[in-house]
C-alpha cells in the first residue's frame, strides 16, 4: 500500500487515501496522471470536471483537443523511430570501426 495525497486546490480540500498497487508500472502511470492534472490546474485554473460541468468547453472542442493530441502523438512516435534508427546506425558504425581497429 502506498499513500497518495488527494487535494482539491480550488476548494482547499486535502485528504489522504490508501491505494494498493500490484504493479509498479500502474503506480508510475497514476503518479504521472496526478502530476499532469496538477500542471493543468496551475496553467488553466480549472479541472476537466469544471470545464464539463460549467460548460466551459463543448463536445466539439473536446474532440478537437483529442485529435490534436493524437496527431502530436503520431509525430512523437515518428521522432522516436527516427532516433532509434540513428542509434542503430551509430551502433553499426561503431562495431565496424572496432573491427577495423582490431585488424
Amino acid at each position: 500500500m502506498s499513500s497518495r495525497e488527494i487535494s482539491d486546490a480550488k476548494n482547499g480540500i486535502t485528504s489522504r487515501r490508501e491505494y494498493g498497487f500490484r504493479d509498479p508500472v500502474v503506480r508510475n502511470v497514476v503518479d504521472k496522471f496526478v502530476s499532469r492534472s496538477d500542471v493543468g490546474f496551475e496553467k488553466y485554473g480549472s479541472t476537466l470536471d469544471d470545464e464539463r460541468r460549467l460548460k466551459m468547453k463543448g463536445l466539439q472542442k473536446y474532440l478537437n483537443d483529442v485529435q490534436e493530441e493524437l496527431m502530436d502523438a503520431v509525430l512523437y512516435i515518428q521522432a522516436a523511430r527516427d532516433e532509434l534508427q540513428d542509434l542503430n546506425e551509430e551502433a553499426l558504425i561503431d562495431r565496424f570501426r572496432d573491427r577495423e581497429e582490431a585488424i
